[in-house]
């Protein structure tokens, strides 16, 4: 299972994925019936999570919703540190995961618009580096797992704070590795060696650990937030969260 869902993931392209998954997750459900793991997204218990990535995790994918470790993370964030399922907010959603999209939209406090230049699931066709909307739009920006695949991650991020309003904030997550600078290079456009140096095929640099401070050179302040570290050890084994994944916070500059 582990090897097929790893081929499936390199091959096969994005958008296509994302309009089949959730036809073949019911059968994955039956057989996954269980309590000993819990997805907080959409309040769903198996026995175990699918194993999920290019170089496959355990217990990572929720057969219900499609939620990862990272969309768990988020979503506990968002509920225990933010006003988000609560205030009157206008919020950009830019590549929507799955997992989120109908559960935002179903939020009466939210005016939630999804947006991405190719994926099926958003409703604005955008490119990222040039965002249609006028500035101090929205109150809330989500944007994850894009900036490594854009042509300038940087451009990117100053039309995030455009379009953010004076006290607008966001979450950009990305994969980030343990190297200390962000290593890129444009000229390279073969997949197999974009896949040896920054990770995936269709990827165009490999994060290091001056993301954040990468990221606010655009203007846009980026904070490296801990609020895994406060979760106990046993709801990080239940919830199969990444015990040291980094939520990216944004706040207009």
């Amino acid at each position: 299972m582990k090897k097929i869902i790893s081929l499936v993931i390199r091959f096969i392209p994005r958008p296509f994925l994302q309009r089949v998954s959730p036809l073949v997750m019911p059968l994955f459900r039956l057989t996954l019936r269980g309590t000993d793991v819990h997805c907080p997204v959409c309040d769903q218990s198996y026995r175990k999570f699918l194993p999920y990535g290019r170089v496959s995790r355990e217990n990572a994918l929720c057969p219900n919703c499609l939620s990862l470790e990272r969309h768990r993370l988020m979503w506990l964030f968002l509920k225990e540190k933010t006003d988000f399922f609560t205030a009157k907010l206008k919020v950009l959603h830019v590549a929507p995961e799955h997992c989120f999209i109908d559960r935002f939209e179903k939020l009466h406090n939210l005016d939630y618009l999804t947006a991405d230049i190719e994926s099926p699931l958003a409703k604005v066709k955008m490119d990222i580096h040039h965002i249609p909307f006028p500035e101090n739009s929205f109150d809330v920006v989500f944007c994850n797992h894009v900036l490594e695949h854009v042509e300038d991650d940087i451009l990117a991020c100053r039309e995030i704070n455009r379009v953010l309003k004076p006290n607008g904030w966001g979450i950009v997550q990305s994969p980030v590795y343990p190297i200390a600078k962000t290593i890129e290079d444009k000229t390279i456009a073969d997949p197999k060696e974009r896949e040896r140096l920054f990770g995936q095929r269709d990827h165009v640099r490999r994060f290091g650990q001056d993301y954040a401070t990468r990221l606010s050179t655009s203007g846009l302040k980026v904070e490296e937030n801990l609020f895994v570290k406060s979760i106990p050890s046993k709801d990080l084994l239940r919830l199969a969260l990444a015990k040291d994944e980094v939520i990216f916070v944004c706040k207009k500059g």
